[in-house]
């Protein structure tokens, strides 16, 4: 079994860029929430997110991730079932499971949160609401490589309402907003600072 203090290590040692690192730390902290609620492994669907992307910068193309960066993870001792996850939310692949279909519908909304999140004047996650998410997903010109339909599409096959699904990722999100740098002006309960 792999503690999530060593699959840290893996994505440190594999990934370089902040930015990944805490859009990867965002999917686990939904992915989470979602064993949670589930009832699931929360330890084994919070190492499928934050793994997940971990051989993006060695592969950066979706022809080879997440597919060449399986391997590593074996040779790393990675339970299978994680390994499994991670190739689900590559391009073609059926998701057979409830946390690889979690995966798929955490992924790309974490970016979408994200974005949203950075461009409102408190910069921060805490005062973020499915609502102001709904406004910006309508503009396509923003965040534009993010992809909705593909968001919608992972949501409904993991059985949730997209908005709700939303609202769910934000809190899961704000459970580590600070470890994100999404604090911005407030403090956790919505005040100023």
């Amino acid at each position: 079994m792999t503690t999530r203090e060593e699959a840290y290590q893996i994505v440190t040692l594999y990934v370089k860029n902040t930015g990944l690192i805490k859009h990867m730390l965002s999917v686990e902290a939904a992915m989470r929430f979602y064993a949670e609620i589930a009832g699931a492994d929360i330890e084994i669907w919070g190492l499928a997110g934050l793994l997940h992307d971990f051989d993006w910068e060695i592969h950066p193309s979706m022809e080879e991730h997440p597919s060449a960066g399986a391997p590593l993870l074996r040779e790393k001792k990675v339970p299978e079932e994680i390994v499994q996850a991670i190739l689900s939310h590559g391009e073609g692949i059926e998701r057979i499971t409830p946390m690889e279909k979690c995966l798929a519908a955490c992924d790309e909304l974490t970016g979408l949160i994200t974005a949203v999140a950075l461009v409102r004047p408190s910069r921060s996650l805490y005062d973020l609401s499915a609502s102001s998410v709904k406004k910006k997903w309508k503009d396509k010109a923003f965040a534009a490589a993010i992809n909705r339909e593909e968001i919608a599409a992972n949501t409904q096959c993991y059985g949730l309402e997209i908005w709700q699904h939303v609202d769910n990722v934000i809190l899961a999100m704000r459970k580590i907003a600070p470890l994100l740098e999404l604090e911005g002006t407030l403090n956790s309960d919505g005040s100023s600072k």
